[in-house]
């Protein structure tokens, strides 16, 4: 039985597109209902938030990334995740919006009380991010769950994947898929390495998709063409509103794009299988070529190769028969520019 999130199969012909918010609302619950609306408007599958508490997330003196400093300025961490942080109150009112507006409503999980918290929300899926993958303890918390796993495996070599696997796997996880990220906000195409994404798969015998974090949408449609089953990329309402992953988010109209292009990919990737289609088999008549007579050809004669060319249409006996039309006899007359057919031979 394939995986499932919510009412939706992944690896089974369509790319589950999640639009991260993350804490692009900026603590604004009436923002990050907005955001729903932009997810929704731009078709994706998901919209997926970050539950947390700050106090039990980062120490008071813990440093930001160099990107986050040079957004939102020199506070600690703390002091800009407190900022960022959303009641669960406030949680429980964007589950149940999400639900109103018909697309799933996901969250990564920093904390055993936010994962109890999601629980409580009736999430279809667990997201671990990248940071988490090292902790076991909070990985094995949502094993026991028994609910889906999106994994990002950001920072992490092959043998950590491998070993917080097995720690879910220990749990009570069962349907998992790994999503490859570069940790790095942007980040550069450069870094990207999408072909980590087939080694995942292969290694670990398990769907993989992408969480994004460069610039741009062309990222996540190579990907989707690599066979992709999951897309996550962040976005936003305004890239000059002030927070620490604004600048590198997706615009709601960009957003709109990316997962158009991706579900023409997605269209275009097929059923893998070499055959014509209906609209090359009526064009295959027309642009192919058959064997015709070169000469009027008299009832009796026997037939050389001088006597035939190939030309269109390719409704008549095709040009690899050529060698076995050679030789035969004619059994009635074939005028000059006249498909031959094998009924007319002996």
């Amino acid at each position: 039985m394939k995986m499932r999130i919510g009412n939706l199969a992944i690896g089974d012909g369509h790319v589950f597109v999640i639009a991260e918010a993350g804490v692009n609302h900026n603590g604004q619950v009436n923002l990050a209902k907005k955001m729903i609306d932009a997810a929704k408007k731009a078709g994706a599958d998901a919209v997926k938030f970050q539950v947390f508490k700050a106090e039990e997330m980062v120490t008071k003196a813990a440093e930001k990334a160099a990107y986050q400093k040079k957004r939102v300025g020199k506070e600690s961490q703390y002091k800009m995740l407190k900022k960022l942080e959303l009641t669960e109150d406030e949680f429980g009112q964007l589950a149940a919006y999400a639900k109103r507006k018909n697309i799933i409503f996901l969250a990564s999980a920093f904390d055993r009380k936010s994962v109890d918290l999601l629980d409580e929300l009736n999430v279809p899926a667990f997201k671990i991010p990248s940071g988490e993958i090292t902790n076991f303890p909070l990985l094995t918390h949502i094993a026991k769950k028994e609910k889906p796993i999106i994994l990002s495996t950001g920072m992490s070599t092959l043998r950590e994947v491998k070993e917080a696997l097995d720690v879910l796997k220990r749990g009570r996880a069962r349907d998992i898929v790994l999503l490859h990220c570069v940790s790095a906000y942007p980040a550069e195409v450069g870094e990207v390495n999408l072909r980590a994404m087939e080694a995942l798969k292969r290694e670990l015998k398990l769907p993989v998709g992408l969480s994004d974090h460069t610039l741009g949408i062309s990222v996540p449609i190579a990907a989707t063409a690599l066979g992709a089953v999951v897309i996550e990329k962040h976005f936003t309402l305004d890239k000059k509103l002030l927070g620490p992953d604004h600048k590198a988010s997706l615009g709601p109209d960009e957003l709109r794009e990316m997962v158009a292009r991706i579900r023409e990919v997605e269209k275009a990737l097929g059923s893998g299988v070499k055959r014509p289609t209906k609209s090359e088999n009526a064009i295959k008549k027309i642009v192919r070529k058959s064997i015709v007579a070169k000469v009027n050809i008299p009832m009796g004669t026997v037939i050389t190769g001088e006597m035939l060319e190939l030309k269109r249409p390719g409704t008549g006996l095709e040009p690899k028969y050529l060698e076995k039309v050679i030789g035969k006899r004619a059994k009635k007359n074939i005028r000059a520019d006249e498909l031959v057919a094998l009924k007319k031979l002996v």
